[in-house]
């Protein structure tokens, strides 16, 4: 999942983003160590955060692009 990577290239804190996706801290942090499965849910609200496609999220860290 290219989470950490695009939340780092936003220059956003795991805090900042968990605020606005509106998911706990903890929550995101595991998710982008891969020990967190998200929701099609969490998905869309961290997709919406950091202004992708929630598709993003899931390709490969080549294919990514910002809406």
């Amino acid at each position: 999942m290219n989470l950490q990577r695009l939340r780092r290239e936003r220059g956003l804190s795991q805090e900042q983003l968990a605020h606005l996706a509106d998911c706990p801290r903890a929550y995101l942090s595991g998710a982008e160590a891969g020990r967190r499965n998200p929701t099609l849910k969490t998905i869309a609200a961290l997709a919406h955060a950091l202004d992708v496609d929630p598709a993003d999220l899931l390709k490969e860290e080549q294919q990514t692009s910002i809406k």
